[in-house]
C-alpha cells in the first residue's frame, strides 16, 4: 500500500542505484543538450522572446534584483518540472497522448487517470504511485523505437503540455538565461519528454529518468532507478562537476518536499508552488518561496485553481466510482 503523503517522510540516502541514475542522466542530459544547441532559429527565439515577455507583464510576483548575478558562468538553474514548471505530471500527460495513438487500451488509461487523480488532488509526489505509473510507461514502450517516440513526444507536448506551463516559473527560467547561465530540467519523467519541454521553453537541457534501449530500441528496463528523491540529487551533482560549476552559486527550484536532496545541494534553493512539507521545511531554513497558483484550495492541496478543477474533479470521480465497481 502506499505510504500517505501527510506521513513524515523516511530520511533516504542515495544508493548505488540512485548514482548510477545521476549520472546517466547527467550524461544524456550534455550530449542532448550539445545535439540540439543550435536547432532554436532566430525567428524561433523572437517569437519565443514575444511569449516570455507577455507571460512576464501577467506575472505580478516580487523580482529578485541581486540574483542571479549576470556573467556568473560558474553558476546553472536547476528547475523540477512537475507542479513547478507544468502544471500536473508530465508522465500522465505522455500517458495520454499514447492511449490516443492506442499504444494501450481502456483499462490502462483508467489507471493512469487515477494516478493523475491522486497526483493532482493531494498535491504530493508519492513515490509508490510514481513508480507505479512509469513501470507502465515501460511496459507500453518496450520494443519501439526512440525516434518513433521522440516524435510523438513533440505532438504530445503541443496537445497536452505547452498550455500547462506556469508562466512565472518559465520568467524565473528565462532570468537565468539572460544572465548568461545554463538552466537545466531536472524531473522523473523520461529523459525523452523532458528533453522535448526543455528545448520548446528555450533551456538548456534536461536531466530525467534514462530507459536502456539497444539500437535505438527501447528494451523495458531503466539505467538504474527513476530520477527522483536522491537520484535527483545525485544527477544534479554530476552534472555540476562536468559542466565544473560551483554548487553553492546555483539555484534549484521545486515544489515537492521529496526534492530537498537536490535543493540541499545549491546556495540558492527556492520552494515553488510548495507541498505543506517544503513550505515548513523552506521557512524554517529560509529559503525563498514563490506560489503561482491561485486561490485557497490551490495553495492548500497543489490543484490549480478554475478551469482545471472541474476536469480533476470528473476524472477523480469516474475513477473512484471504477474502483467500487471492481471491488
Amino acid at each position: 500500500m502506499a505510504a500517505l503523503g501527510w506521513l513524515p517522510p523516511r530520511r533516504r540516502s542515495a544508493t548505488a542505484r540512485s548514482v548510477l541514475a545521476g549520472e546517466a542522466s547527467a550524461e544524456a542530459a550534455r550530449k542532448t543538450a550539445q545535439a540540439g544547441a543550435d536547432q532554436l532559429t532566430g525567428a524561433e527565439a523572437d517569437e519565443a522572446d514575444l511569449d516570455l515577455l507577455e507571460e512576464r507583464e501577467a506575472d505580478e510576483g516580487p523580482a529578485e534584483p541581486a540574483f542571479p548575478v549576470a556573467g556568473d558562468d560558474l553558476a546553472a538553474a536547476f528547475f523540477d518540472l512537475d507542479n513547478t514548471v507544468m502544471q500536473g505530471a508530465a508522465i500522465f500527460h505522455f500517458g495520454r497522448g499514447l492511449y490516443k495513438r492506442e499504444f494501450f487500451r481502456r483499462r490502462e488509461l483508467a489507471r493512469f487517470a487515477w494516478q493523475q487523480a491522486w497526483f493532482r488532488l493531494a498535491g504530493v509526489e508519492d513515490p509508490e504511485h510514481m513508480q507505479d505509473a512509469r513501470d507502465s510507461a515501460l511496459s507500453i514502450v518496450k520494443g519501439h523505437k526512440v525516434s518513433e517516440l521522440m516524435s510523438i513526444g513533440e505532438e504530445i507536448y503541443d496537445e497536452y503540455m505547452a498550455e500547462r506551463i506556469w508562466p512565472g516559473t518559465r520568467a524565473l527560467a528565462q532570468a537565468h538565461l539572460d544572465a548568461g547561465q545554463k538552466v537545466w530540467l531536472v524531473t522523473a519523467a523520461p529523459v525523452e519528454t523532458a528533453t522535448i519541454i526543455a528545448r520548446r521553453l528555450g533551456l538548456t537541457g534536461a536531466l530525467g529518468t534514462v530507459a536502456e534501449s539497444v539500437d535505438g530500441v527501447y528494451t523495458g528496463r531503466l539505467v538504474g532507478e527513476p530520477l527522483h528523491g536522491p537520484a535527483k540529487a545525485e544527477a544534479v551533482r554530476a552534472l555540476a562537476a562536468a559542466e565544473g560549476l560551483e554548487l553553492e552559486r546555483c539555484a534549484a527550484y521545486s515544489d515537492s518536499h521529496n526534492d530537498i536532496p537536490m535543493l540541499s545541494l545549491v546556495g540558492h534553493p527556492y520552494a515553488i508552488n510548495p507541498d505543506t512539507k517544503l513550505r515548513k521545511h523552506a521557512r524554517t531554513n529560509d529559503w525563498r518561496l514563490r506560489d503561482y497558483r491561485t486561490g485557497r484550495k490551490a495553495v492548500k492541496v497543489g490543484v490549480p485553481a478554475a478551469a482545471g478543477v472541474g476536469a480533476i474533479a470528473g476524472g477523480a470521480a469516474a475513477a473512484i466510482a471504477l474502483n467500487r465497481r471492481r471491488k
